[in-house]
C-alpha cells in the first residue's frame, strides 16, 4: 500500500473530514482514504457508458442521477 501526502488542505475541509470522522469514529487519514476510494470508483462509469448504445440521453444527466441517488443513500 502506497503513502499519500496532502498539502495546502484548506481549513474548511479539514475541519469537515475531522467532523465527518468522529460522527464515524474514523482518524482524519481513514476518512479521508474512504473518500477518495468513494469518489474514484466513478472513473470506470464513464468507459461503462461509452460502451452502452446511444438512447439520445445526455452523459451528464446519467451522471447527475447518480450522484442524486448516492447522496440520498
Amino acid at each position: 500500500m502506497s503513502t499519500l501526502y496532502l498539502r495546502n488542505v484548506p481549513d474548511d475541509v479539514l475541519d469537515r473530514l475531522r467532523i465527518l470522522a468522529g460522527h464515524d469514529g474514523l482518524s482524519v487519514s481513514a476518512m479521508a482514504v474512504r473518500e477518495l476510494a468513494e469518489s474514484t470508483r466513478r472513473v470506470g462509469n464513464l468507459a461503462v457508458l461509452g460502451d452502452l448504445p446511444d438512447l439520445e440521453v445526455p452523459v451528464s444527466e446519467v451522471l447527475t442521477a447518480l450522484d442524486e441517488a448516492r447522496s440520498e443513500r
